[in-house]
């Protein structure tokens, strides 16, 4: 078996590899090849150098490659992971940056930032699509590249690859969810439904019994990811709705302060959370460069991958197994929330086999989060058609239908700016 992993260059990577170890006895991987862009070149090869390091620990005979030629690599994929970041964090931190200027949320994935990642993604995502359909057109894609939801969206709307969209937070609400209740996290079986950073927990069963209550009764003042400062005020708020919320709902349910919170740290001496991702990153890859290290560093935990390989490899096994197992994941609605398109991407818990991701059709969006998820995704609608047409318009527009954006004449301002300054990775706007 191929895996390629698009992006290898990623902090991330040696999690991947910890994955591909651990799941060695069910996954036949032969070859795995890191594919990456002349301005990875470095992190692409100190990450293959230590991908060997970790393969040669375990004692498998699994080929490592690195490849800045994406064709190559992507002849006779099997499986192939996409965890790229168009422009690097020098352009997440112009997505953090701009919007406060505003008043408006800077932050990566959600808000008018994360519309310029997807803006950005979107024709390089479609562009590797491309070499798939061509050179391993039997492949299954499983990204990972954020924003997921709308990239996963684009892909399955605009090309014939097969596609699953994959994050860490679910994973991660799961085993917090298990710490309250002092369980075995594999032994819980919860239920999710909503989008992509914008999904809730409304189930949690333990040996048939759902514990959902009990969960919410329990606090706890650690965040599910090291991304995004954990409010005290959203264990309360996620009890009096009935459910458990994605960490990043506090956006939404706690704007003014995670507003007053992200403009005091980008003036301040930590910066925004690009600023301590390049902090972070540094140590990480000057630890990856020593010879002796043959086993992931306990600072990775602090990037924002936590069970990021555990997801993502499951995924795999799960599919080339034909396991039928549940996990959550990115699909095609198909009436599931009835309220938004057939052709929507949606986040929730599937049944995972050989043909894929099939959601579990007995779980229903609470009435109290309805709304702001078809909100938003009338959002990340308009962001796709932006980022396929190059039309300024329905960017606009996807910048009206963001519940984060307040007043029109802001939101010109603010897309006209963060236009210009991403202009050399947005060719579907600025055509030579």
């Amino acid at each position: 078996m191929k895996l390629v992993v698009i992006g290898g260059g990623s902090s991330y990577t040696p999690e991947l590899i910890e994955g591909v170890i651990h799941h060695h006895a069910s996954l036949p991987i032969t070859e795995v090849v890191l594919a990456d862009i002349e301005m990875g070149k470095e992190k692409l090869m100190i990450n293959t150098e230590f991908s060997r390091r970790m393969i040669k620990k375990a004692g498998l005979s699994i080929e490592v490659k690195g490849t800045l030629d994406r064709k190559e690599a992507l002849t006779g994929a099997d499986f192939i992971i996409t965890q790229i970041r168009v422009g690097g964090l020098d352009a997440r931190e112009r997505d953090e940056r701009i919007p406060l200027k505003y008043g408006m949320v800077g932050q990566e994935t959600t808000g008018i930032g994360g519309c310029f990642k997807a803006l950005r993604t979107i024709p390089v995502i479609l562009d590797i699509c491309k070499d798939i359909e061509e050179l391993c057109p039997g492949a299954w894609l499983i990204n990972f590249t954020n924003p997921s939801g709308i990239i996963t969206e684009a892909v399955l709307k605009h090309t014939n690859v097969k596609c699953i969209g994959l994050c860490n937070c679910s994973i991660n609400m799961q085993y917090d969810a298990a710490n309250r209740l002092g369980a075995d996290p594999e032994e819980l079986d919860c239920r999710f439904i909503g989008l992509n950073h914008l999904s809730v927990m409304n189930h949690a069963y333990l040996h048939g019994e759902d514990k959902i209550k009990d969960v919410l009764n329990v606090f706890n003042s650690e965040s599910v990811v090291k991304n995004i400062e954990k409010n005290e005020e959203m264990d309360e708020i996620a009890k009096e709705l009935g459910f458990m919320l994605s960490p990043y709902l506090q956006y939404f349910y706690l704007e003014k302060k995670m507003l007053a919170e992200e403009t005091k740290q980008a003036l301040g001496l930590s910066g925004t959370r690009a600023n301590q991702v390049k902090k972070v990153e540094r140590e990480l890859f000057r630890k990856y460069s020593d010879e002796n290290l043959n086993e992931k560093p306990i600072e990775l935990s602090k990037r924002g991958g936590a069970r990021y390989s555990q997801a993502a490899i499951h995924l795999i096994d799960s599919i080339y197994n034909d396991r039928q197992d549940v996990q959550v994941v990115d699909v095609v609605n198909r009436g599931l929330i009835p309220q938004l398109p057939e052709d929507a991407v949606i986040e929730t818990s599937c049944v995972i086999g050989k043909n894929g991701a099939k959601p579990l059709r007995d779980i229903q969006v609470p009435k109290a989060v309805l709304g702001l998820i078809c909100q938003v995704k009338s959002y990340e609608m308009f962001t796709i058609e932006a980022g396929i047409s190059g039309d300024k318009n329905k960017a606009f527009l996807a910048f009206l239908n963001h519940p984060l954006v307040h007043d029109a004449l802001d939101a010109k301002k603010a897309l006209l700016e963060m236009l210009e300054a991403n202009r050399e990775y947005l060719p579907a706007f600025f055509p030579v």
